[in-house]
């Protein structure tokens, strides 16, 4: 038999393979599994998109519920803003009333200006009034006005005499009061002819100078060179009666003795 079903065209076991075919394939989509123990195939869970969304809607909700707190950053935010914008407007406000508050203290002050320009010319209105009186009145004493003279004519010339005699009296005095007198120290530095000059004599001869305004003062012998010294002596003068050309010409008169004369210092005292 085995032969002859060699030469059959005819497949028994067909719709067995087709049905295992199905099978694998559905298990492959998902919706059949092959049972490891029996060996045939057990149906799976039917493949349903509304459990699908279902799940990733629980998903969803799960990683919603499980976010960190700082996603309410952005509430405080709109708080933070919503402050902001109220002190925005309260600082509106204050900076209107101040507006307001400059415009009328403004307008007070104009109206205080004109307040008081209104009341400065009332006053100076009488002012004019009494200057033409005062006008008038002078106007009266130049009608009263003596030609021929009067008393008080005669008493106004005796007040210039008697303040000229005062202003002449107090000049006086002036002139009395001794002024300050300008004093000057002179050294002056008196050169013989050789060493065997008499140094004493010579000092005598100047000291013998003598005028009104010249006071002679210390002296002493300063070596120059080879022996030869010279007399240095001071005195005081006043500058209105003495000067030091009066006092070369007096000292250099004295020609025995003296060579030459020279200032070595003049100090205003």
């Amino acid at each position: 038999m085995s032969a002859a079903m060699l030469h059959e065209s005819i497949w028994y076991d067909r719709p067995k393979y087709e049905q295992a075919e199905a099978h694998y394939q559905r298990s492959l989509a998902g919706t059949f599994s092959v049972s490891q123990s029996h060996g045939s195939p057990v149906k799976a869970s039917s493949f349903s998109p509304v459990q699908e969304i279902a799940k990733a809607r629980e998903k969803i909700h799960q990683t919603l519920s499980s976010a960190p707190t700082y996603v309410s950053a952005p509430a405080s935010g709109d708080a933070r803003i919503a402050q902001l914008e109220e002190e925005n407007r309260q600082l509106r406000k204050v900076t209107d009333e101040l507006k307001n508050a400059l415009a009328k203290l403004t307008l007070r002050v104009t109206q205080l200006e004109k307040g008081g320009k209104a009341q400065s010319e009332p006053a100076s209105a009488p002012s004019k009034q009494d200057k033409k009186a005062k006008d008038g009145d002078k106007e009266d004493d130049d009608d009263d006005f003596d030609l021929f003279g009067s008393d008080e004519e005669e008493e106004d010339e005796e007040e210039k005499e008697e303040r000229k005699a005062r202003l002449a009296q107090y000049a006086a005095k002036k002139a009395k009061k001794p002024g300050v007198i300008a004093k000057s120290n002179i050294i002056l530095d008196v050169k013989p002819w050789d060493d065997e000059t008499d140094l004493k004599a010579m000092e005598a001869a100047v000291r013998s100078i003598t005028c009104d305004g010249l006071l002679w003062g210390t002296s002493k012998f300063v070596p120059v060179a080879y022996g030869v010294q010279k007399l240095q002596i001071s005195c005081v003068v006043e500058d209105d009666k003495v000067g030091t050309e009066f006092l070369e010409e007096k000292i250099t008169e004295f020609e025995d003795f003296i060579q030459s004369v020279d200032v070595a210092a003049f100090n205003k005292i």
